[in-house]
């Protein structure tokens, strides 16, 4: 059976290190916006009970974007941070109705490239898993920890260090419990897996693909606009 999943896409940020005119999540490739392309590789997928795409208040460009009229996908104001920005689409999805016992996705908004292969795969590895867990890829340069003076303080041992990647899938009320409490006592929350360690459990590695890159800089999109051409 295909696992059911509802998806929360945070796109409130404003993306400075690319220094464009617009957020990162509206900048153009391939003849739609980042944002759209994100979405899209999901929209189709039978599992997808509904997304919510967390927006500034005052954000011009979504109502322009033909995927925003998709009935499938709710808006939802995002926050200064962008575990604000998931807590909010998490309550949205809440109070529409979903439960907490169901699973729900997060996925950066500026990470287009995810390969049908690595969300179904995530989704049957997860099944039925207690916690959860992640999309992640294990380092494969040699890692330096840096001493204040910028030299080289130790070699860190990459075999047990991975960087993890979205989607990541727990389920909807765990989630927001602990992102609730995480951000109420000020913890510093990078990603849903680091409120769920917080709260103490530990989410599952599902190994993806590394080109399942998050757009920051420039030459991230001038590798996507390549690869793309060359065959998607």
């Amino acid at each position: 059976m295909t696992t059911k999943f509802w998806l929360v896409i945070p796109a409130a940020g404003v993306g400075a290190r690319m220094a464009a005119d617009r957020p990162k999540q509206y900048l153009q490739i391939a003849g739609r916006s980042i944002l759209e392309h994100t979405l899209h590789c999901f929209l189709d997928h039978p599992g997808l009970l509904g997304a919510v795409v967390c927006v500034a208040v005052d954000d011009p460009f979504w109502p322009h974007l033909p995927v925003a009229s998709d009935s499938c996908i709710r808006r939802a104001a995002g926050g200064r941070e962008r575990a604000d920005s998931v807590l909010a689409g998490l309550q949205a999805l809440l109070t529409d109705g979903a439960d907490g016992n169901d699973w729900v996705l997060v996925h950066d908004a500026a990470r287009p490239n995810l390969a049908r292969e690595d969300l179904d795969g995530l989704l049957d590895s997860l099944a039925d898993d207690p916690v959860g867990g992640l999309l992640a890829v294990p380092a494969r340069d040699t890692l330096k920890r840096a001493a204040s003076d910028g030299r080289v303080a130790e070699t860190v041992d990459r075999s047990v260090i991975w960087q993890a990647y979205t989607p990541q899938m727990f389920r909807l009320g765990a989630l927001r419990e602990a992102l609730a409490q995480a951000l109420q006592e000020g913890a510093a929350v990078t990603d849903e897996a680091s409120a769920m360690e917080w709260a103490g459990l530990a989410p599952r590695l599902v190994e993806g693909r590394a080109d399942n890159l998050k757009v920051t800089r420039p030459e991230d999109l001038h590798y996507l606009q390549r690869i793309w051409r060359e065959g998607r």
